[in-house]
């Protein structure tokens, strides 16, 4: 039975909540078989990867150390510095720094050395963080506040979460000694909370659409750095027999070391 509100307007045109509806169904569709064809591509790439590293990952390392050979065969032929810069580049390479994390630990982090740290190789002294020591209308504030605003004295749970994101705020205000934003805080808690409005269903219908549209501008940003990485180039020159690209890289290299082998033959003088 077709109730009031799905029967059109006058004149048969659809209401305006209606056409939203429809939209927001048609995206929603969209949008669930964009994600099932990112996630798709997405694993597709995740398991070339590591088939890639599993079969082609020792042969690029082969390379690599006939590379660092057939530096080291030459520098040792020419005795020239510039040959056994080249050689040692090339060994370093392959040789990981061990302890690395473990040296580094609690010195530096991203952004660089730690100032602690700093400060004890350039032989200053260490200042210890500064602290604040609210003053005596702070600490009233605070208590005034903790007391009022206390999650236990909620009743309801969106009313102690309320409190809880509130006492976080009156918490750092305390703990940086700011008595004008404790003030500001005291002024808001008494004003109360905001009184809720429930949106009209063309707004949380726009809203739907809104969010849908952002949705899938992210996914689009996903799915281009799938497709711009290495491995997804790789997938899109055969996208309908992965493994038969990976044979046929594998052939390429399988080429590279042997010509290579005979460069480091060739290098040591060997018939």
């Amino acid at each position: 039975m077709t109730t009031p509100e799905a029967e059109p307007e006058q004149g048969g045109a659809p209401r305006p909540e209606e056409r939203l509806e429809q939209a927001v169904r048609a995206a929603e569709q969209a949008l669930i078989e964009y994600e099932i064809a990112l996630e798709t591509f997405r694993v597709e790439v995740e398991n070339f990867s590591r088939l890639h590293e599993q079969r082609l990952g020792p042969v690029y390392a082969r390379l690599e150390e006939l590379e660092a050979q057939i530096l080291e065969a030459r520098a040792a032929r020419t005795g020239d510095a510039e040959d056994l810069r080249r050689a040692d580049e090339a060994r370093a390479r392959l040789m990981p720094i061990p302890g690395v994390e473990e040296l580094l630990h609690g010195w530096m982090d991203g952004d660089g050395l730690f100032p602690e740290a700093t400060a004890m190789l350039t032989g200053q002294a260490v200042r210890p963080p500064q602290r604040v020591r609210p003053g005596e209308e702070a600490r009233r504030l605070y208590r005034e506040l903790a007391r009022k605003a206390h999650p236990d004295l909620a009743q309801e749970e969106d009313e102690r979460v309320r409190r809880e994101e509130f006492i976080t705020r009156v918490n750092a205000a305390y703990a940086r000694g700011d008595e004008a934003e404790l003030r500001e805080l005291a002024e808001e808690w008494a004003a109360g909370p905001a009184p809720e409005r429930r949106p009209s269903r063309g707004e949380e219908l726009y809203a739907r659409l809104e969010w849908l549209d952002r949705r899938k501008e992210m996914l689009t940003l996903l799915a281009k750095e799938l497709e711009d990485s290495a491995i997804g180039a790789m997938l899109r020159l055969a996208p309908d027999d992965p493994d038969r690209l990976l044979e046929e890289i594998a052939e390429q290299l399988a080429t590279q070391v042997r010509e290579r082998e005979a460069e480091l033959a060739e290098a040591l003088g060997r018939d």
